[in-house]
């Protein structure tokens, strides 16, 4: 691995909001719009911090007709025990609030599945 692209790993961890986003991520995949309500802010914001980690090759995306999915990338095992091996020094404290938004915007999203199947209209 070239000098450059270690650089670009190390400036993509160097982000306390990229931090966050990689600890979200380590429960599995989510949409841009979950990571969106988590962090409460707007969805350009969090799209600019996961086109650095992507980058970078710390996580992939994936297209499901207008939904952007991302997870932490497999590819790459110098890239997976980077990331897992700082995340896991993260204390669940500091995305604490981020993790509520999460599961509270998770939870109506799927009270709203559920009454779409269930409307006869």
């Amino acid at each position: 691995m070239a000098l450059k692209d270690i650089n670009i790993i190390y400036k993509a961890l160097s982000d306390e909001t990229r931090l966050k986003l990689l600890k979200l991520l380590e429960g599995g995949e989510l949409c841009v719009c979950d990571l969106v309500a988590a962090f409460d802010t707007v969805q350009p914001k969090i799209s600019f911090h996961l086109s650095v980690l992507k980058e970078a090759g710390l996580i992939r995306d994936r297209k499901e007709g207008k939904w952007s999915f991302y997870s932490i990338t497999n590819d790459d095992l110098f890239k997976r025990f980077l990331v897992y091996s700082t995340i896991e020094h993260i204390d669940d404290l500091e995305i604490e609030e981020e993790r509520k938004r999460l599961n509270r915007f998770l939870e109506e999203k799927k009270i709203i599945k559920r009454e779409l199947r269930r409307c006869k209209c």
